[in-house]
């Protein structure tokens, strides 16, 4: 609140337009997708269990990555029980970086494993 001079809830609402452009931010995006990691985690845990992650991706990315939908149905249906950190930071690179049709996917890439599914599930789905 001091930071943003906020004295009152009243001035933080004022501020609220601000905030939202600065999502906008690759730089600062990133850095609040990381920090949302270690905020949503149990703190005696190392990995955010699937429920809460499933929530909190839709939170950060529901609304700027087209693919997550189908990436939720995924997760939905996965064995996956949490996910760790690196698969955390990795889902928001893949949402950068990999096409929607999944043209410029390497499988020989440094994914993690589930991402490797991901994409081997939404080929096998989107071919049926």
């Amino acid at each position: 609140m001091p930071l943003l001079q906020c004295d009152c809830t009243e001035r933080l609402q004022s501020k609220l337009d601000y905030l939202r452009g600065e999502l906008n931010d690759s730089v600062v995006f990133k850095n609040i997708y990381r920090y949302a990691f270690d905020f949503a985690r149990d703190k005696d845990q190392r990995s955010l269990d699937m429920d809460t992650a499933k929530s909190m991706l839709a939170l950060l990315l529901e609304t700027t990555w087209p693919l997550f939908p189908v990436f939720h149905q995924f997760l939905e249906q996965s064995k996956y029980k949490g996910m760790n950190k690196d698969q955390w930071y990795n889902v928001l690179e893949f949402s950068r970086t990999i096409n929607t049709d999944l043209s410029n996917y390497d499988e020989d890439g440094a994914w993690p494993v589930l991402l490797d599914e991901f994409v081997e599930w939404q080929k096998s789905w989107s071919a049926s």
